[in-house]
């Protein structure tokens, strides 16, 4: 099968793919299946007639429906779970940076803060963790959290475990809410004003799924009004998030600018997943990766 790789390169995915079998071609006109490359600055490119299986290096792909480039009589697969382990590591750091007060100390630039970290500072050992979206991201991030010792709830396709009826109940019961979900129509704007009001009001919040789950407006209220005690988000809704916006320069909120992965790693991480799906592919298997337009991912 021809392949091609753009617009950039990924010499990884590319010699992967090679030992797989496959022939790497210069253009798209000569090519059946298509790895696109993400980069900060390319668009998707409008996909030729003949390109029946496309590979997107990331794993969210709600951008891609609203779009209309996933249309039927082609096969797509994404990077559900390539990258769990950099954003579970990610959002790791987040919680422990928010407990241990690292914005606080790094805005004020001084031993003076002392005191407000004596008083302020919390431990993670023993907190309950709800994570929303047991994917991979959740599974790894569940590993990273054992030497914790903490009580875990998990919110599945299925439904919550450990007992809880709603989404309202388990939240109560958080410490830490962690966001690792697809976007879809269920979990679009999933956390709003009742979800905050529901939180503890010593609880954390952090979102490494998509913005867009979470209702940017009722996030800021429920900071502005002491609901949550703070938040940890790697996406944002609107992304970017615009300089002076309301979330940014608060001690209780740590921003990274969607780099739990970086596009730097994107390469090495899907090459071996990429050669699964490709092999899967002509075998005529479902892929490793495979979307399901109609579950959204």
């Amino acid at each position: 099968m021809r392949i091609y790789i753009g617009p950039g390169e990924y010499p990884q995915c590319a010699t992967a793919l090679r030992e797989a079998g496959a022939d790497i071609v210069d253009t798209m006109e000569q090519a059946e299946g298509f790895l696109f490359t993400q980069t900060p600055t390319d668009p998707f490119p409008e996909l030729t007639d003949n390109i029946t299986w496309v590979q997107f290096p990331m794993a969210g792909i709600n951008s891609f429906l609203d779009q209309g480039i996933i249309t039927p009589g082609r096969r797509y697969s994404n990077a559900s779970g390539v990258y769990g382990e950099q954003v579970a590591e990610a959002a790791l750091a987040m919680i422990l940076g928010l407990y241990h007060q690292h914005p606080t100390v790094t805005r004020a630039d001084s031993w003076s803060v002392r005191p407000e970290l004596d008083t302020n500072t919390r431990w993670l050992r023993g907190r309950t963790v709800f994570i929303i979206g047991y994917g991979g991201i959740g599974r790894d991030l569940e590993r990273y959290l054992e030497p914790f010792n903490v009580n875990l709830i998990r919110m599945r396709s299925q439904g919550i475990d450990g007992g809880y009826d709603t989404l309202h109940d388990a939240l109560a019961a958080a410490d830490i809410v962690v966001l690792a979900c697809p976007l879809t129509e269920k979990t679009n704007k999933l956390m709003g004003a009742e979800e905050f009001a529901a939180m503890k009001n010593d609880a954390l919040l952090i979102n490494v799924a998509r913005g867009e789950v979470v209702d940017t407006d009722a996030l800021v209220n429920a900071l502005d009004n002491g609901e949550i005690a703070g938040a940890g988000i790697d996406v944002t809704d609107p992304e970017p998030l615009p300089d002076g916006h309301a979330l940014w320069g608060r001690n209780n909120v740590i921003i990274t600018p969607h780099t739990a992965n970086t596009y730097a790693s994107m390469d090495a991480l899907l090459a071996p997943v990429v050669a699964e799906n490709y092999t899967r592919l002509i075998n005529g298997e479902k892929m490793l990766t495979e979307v399901d337009p109609d579950r959204g991912y």
